[in-house]
């Protein structure tokens, strides 16, 4: 189980690593991709039906929709600049499908912050906050990653990613820019450390997204990088090889409400 909280982290090894899954040599483990669409869509319907009629307790939700947002769009870049720069097509349709989720269930939380609803105007100024802080962090990580391929797209300002993306290659070129990035992350770590105030409601279905996203990457590339590995990250890489199962499992006892005809078409075949 996985909580918003760990989703940012996954977001930052996943900017920091994304160069070697792009330039990498083609490997595209295909019951990943399938395990990040099926867990994904559920969670996407899940979200659907408690921001239609938000429960009691609303706020682990938005806090859970604020920090995937980080992840989707981070990930969503990684996914596409591989396809981008090996040119095929095998990546990118799951992924922008599951980042047009996500920028719908955005517009429905901005729309409930908006009117109020459920929430005391204290909580809606710091969930507003934490909102503007994943916006501006996102840009930073999909910058790291637009200037491999451009990706910017997916930042929520891609203007934003791309002068970062600039500035990240010039400050590398001076003395001591390869501190540049770690400071980065070191701050973006800091800015977050205390933003998560409630339980995901989603954990298990982060746990899948989360194992299937580092099935992409081989376990010793988190070797010897000086950043933090906690234990749930160690747990999901040996889960990752469970996803087969994971499918089978969502598709009996929760598919998504898009209906079998959505799935894509490697899992129609």
């Amino acid at each position: 189980m996985i909580h918003a909280r760990d989703l940012i982290e996954l977001s930052v090894l996943v900017a920091q690593h994304g160069p070697l899954l792009v330039y990498g040599p083609p490997r595209v483990p295909e019951t990943a991709i399938d395990a990040y669409w099926v867990a994904s869509k559920c969670r996407l319907d899940r979200w659907a039906r408690a921001l239609k009629e938000p429960p009691t307790v609303l706020t682990g939700w938005i806090e859970e929709i604020l920090a995937s947002e980080m992840l989707t769009r981070v990930w969503t870049a990684a996914m596409c600049a591989y396809d981008r720069f090996h040119r095929t097509d095998r990546m990118e349709p799951v992924a922008r499908s599951v980042w047009l989720g996500q920028i719908e269930a955005r517009h429905r939380l901005l729309s409930l912050l908006v009117h109020g609803q459920s929430l005391p105007a204290e909580e809606i100024r710091r969930l507003n906050t934490l909102r503007l802080r994943v916006e501006g962090w996102s840009d930073v990580l999909v910058g790291r990653l637009a200037g491999l391929v451009d990706v910017a797209e997916f930042a929520v300002d891609p203007r934003r990613a791309r002068d970062f993306a600039r500035d990240l290659a010039a400050k590398r070129r001076k003395k001591g820019g390869r501190m540049v990035w770690p400071l980065c992350l070191a701050s973006l770590r800091s800015a977050f450390r205390h933003a998560f105030t409630r339980p995901s409601p989603n954990a298990d279905l982060n746990a899948r997204i989360g194992a299937s996203i580092l099935a992409f990457f081989q376990p010793e590339v988190f070797d010897g990088t000086g950043l933090f590995t906690p234990l749930w990250m160690w747990r999901l890489m040996q889960a990752a090889t469970d996803a087969q199962g994971w499918i089978e499992d969502l598709l009996e006892t929760e598919t998504p409400a898009h209906g079998p005809r959505s799935l894509p078409r490697r899992m129609r075949e």
